[in-house]
């Protein structure tokens, strides 16, 4: 099958670009951008354009599919050749949707802990031998790529995000995949940019419990009260399983699961994370795991990528990454990296970088959302919300929507990093939390630092 792509250069879309060449596809596709790591991972497969841009001409009647990311605009002259030619256009859920048609779908959706949850059953399946087709929204350890398909397995795992499919087709992601088994992990308001009201963002969540399959599974969080109430609400054929956070203790910096068979020690740790867990079992049950063989593999499960990640440790100092960005996740990340480490003074730090962060009538959102750190500082760029088209935002409504009197804020990178090593780490655990990178930041700095 010939496939092109129009922005294959999406952390995303060259993930799928990869998986369909390995699966024997003639893959092609433009973008006017290519970053790494995408560069370096599609020039080893000869799937990297020789030339940046759009380019007509690429566009020929022998395509079977053409595969639109979101980077491209309605107006791209490859989509027009495409729209004149008739071809099968596709967003990039709906052709994953094509690609499984005949598998049963299992589908990850929440506000957060989707990518987290993802990633654990497949890290279950994965230690047990067990293959299935995936795609997810980070590089897993094990994995070599964020997307697998093939034509024999009879699973295939979503990470069901809510955002847009693509520039021509304005419906969720999650919407498009009809799912066999799925799960809600929790509603938290985001993406108000496309959801200007927090109505309108749970109703997604409520299209997305009705595509499930008649006779199909859904897996709910019942701790969160917006997921319990919308599940008890939606009178649909399918089977209502709920979960919540099991039985654990911290010790010592560590965390131990209670299970029937006594303690099980964890690599991950946190309240959500535990909570996180408790859903992944569900799925992995039943999709055939036992409870005895999830426990077994759970225990080396790590983390995804970006996710609570460990920078460095070392004596009395630990640092942590997290993409947490949402009020709940920042909210939900700072507590859990304090409640590991409760005798330490907990430094964290917070990147408003999203359209939703940056939006000055969405910050109050973000109060008490630190309130479990020692010492918490907020950074942000006027240059990103001038760039979003956003109102002005300032430092007094920072202050405010956080409701911290002691609140350190930044716009200056360099002021931020003075700040950032300027503190006292000795018996400090140091919370980094962004999709940004606070305006030029090296991680590689923070672990000199540490293992100075």
């Amino acid at each position: 099958m010939r496939t092109h792509f129009i922005a294959i250069g999406g952390a995303a879309m060259h993930n799928l670009a990869l998986a369909l060449h390995e699966k024997g596809y003639q893959v092609s596709g433009s973008d006017d951008a290519i970053f790494e790591p995408s560069k370096s991972r599609l020039e080893k497969r000869g799937l990297l354009p020789i030339e940046l841009g759009w380019f007509p001409e690429k566009i020929s009647s022998d395509i079977e599919a053409v595969i639109l990311g979101m980077h491209a605009k309605a107006d791209n002259p490859e989509l027009l050749k495409a729209q004149q030619l008739g071809l099968p256009i596709y967003s990039y859920p709906e052709f994953l949707y094509e690609q499984s048609r005949n598998k049963t779908r299992v589908v990850i959706g929440g506000s957060h802990g989707k990518t987290t949850i993802t990633s654990m059953i497949l890290h279950v399946l994965h230690y047990h031998n067990r293959s299935v087709d995936y795609m997810v929204g980070a590089l897993l350890e094990g994995f070599e790529t964020m997307v697998h398909l093939t034509e024999d397995n009879d699973f295939i795992v979503l990470e069901g995000d809510e955002y847009l499919s693509s520039p021509m087709d304005l419906r969720p992601k999650f919407h498009l995949y009809q799912p066999n088994i799925a799960l809600i992990s929790g509603i938290a308001w985001d993406h108000i940019n496309v959801f200007p009201t927090f109505e309108n963002y749970v109703e997604q969540f409520r299209v997305f419990i009705e595509k499930i399959t008649p006779g199909g599974i859904l897996v709910y969080n019942e701790e969160d009260a917006e997921v319990k109430n919308l599940v008890e609400s939606i009178n649909h054929p399918i089977r209502k399983m709920p979960y919540r956070t099991p039985a654990y203790q911290v010790r010592n910096g560590k965390t131990w699961l209670q299970t029937p068979e006594g303690e099980l020690p964890l690599e991950v740790f946190g309240a959500h994370n535990l909570n996180n867990l408790a859903g992944a079992q569900w799925i992995c049950q039943n999709m055939g795991v036992d409870e005895a063989d999830f426990y077994e593999a759970i225990a080396t499960f790590k983390g995804a990528s970006k996710r609570l990640e460990k920078i460095a440790e070392a004596g009395s100092t630990v640092a942590y990454k997290d993409f947490a960005h949402s009020p709940s996740k920042v909210k939900a990340t700072t507590e859990a990296v304090k409640n590991q480490y409760p005798d330490r003074t907990l430094l964290a730090c917070l990147e408003l970088h999203t359209y939703s962060s940056l939006n000055a009538d969405f910050l109050k959102e973000y109060q008490g959302a630190l309130d479990a750190a020692d010492v918490a500082a907020v950074f942000y760029s006027p240059e990103a919300v001038e760039i979003k088209k956003l109102d002005e935002v300032t430092r007094d409504q920072i202050a405010e929507a956080f409701q911290r009197k002691d609140l350190f804020i930044f716009t200056n990178p360099a002021d931020f990093k003075s700040f950032l090593f300027d503190q006292n780490w000795e018996n400090t655990a140091v919370l980094l939390m962004s999709s940004g990178n606070y305006g030029g930041l090296q991680f590689d700095e923070i672990k000199q630092r540490i293992n100075a």
